[in-house]
């Protein structure tokens, strides 16, 4: 059973948890979309390309942390493996 508020303070707390969670998945979803995107391109030995979407990556995490979707660690862990992921597969092609 869901309890629906009752008072006013109540009530707008629920829009802004609504409005706030609509929000954060379009960040959220921004950042993974960009990672996905970024790591096909790299599978697909596209290293131009990947080096050109790179920056695009880190806005979009860095965007995700300021905004506080995701750990402002955990910005960094995924940037220095997207990092490391594109400097050993342009150290494996040449």
């Amino acid at each position: 059973m869901s309890l629906m508020p009752i008072t006013k303070s109540a009530k707008k707390a629920l829009r802004q948890n609504v409005t706030r969670h609509k929000r954060n998945v379009v960040r959220k979803e921004a950042y993974k979309l960009q990672v996905v995107t970024f790591r096909k391109l790299v599978v697909a030995k596209k290293i131009e390309d990947a080096a050109k979407a790179l920056p695009m990556v880190f806005k979009a995490l860095d965007k995700a942390a300021k905004a506080k979707v995701i750990e402002k660690n955990k910005a960094s862990r995924l940037k220095s493996r997207l990092s490391q992921l594109i400097s050993k597969s342009t150290k494996a092609s040449s």
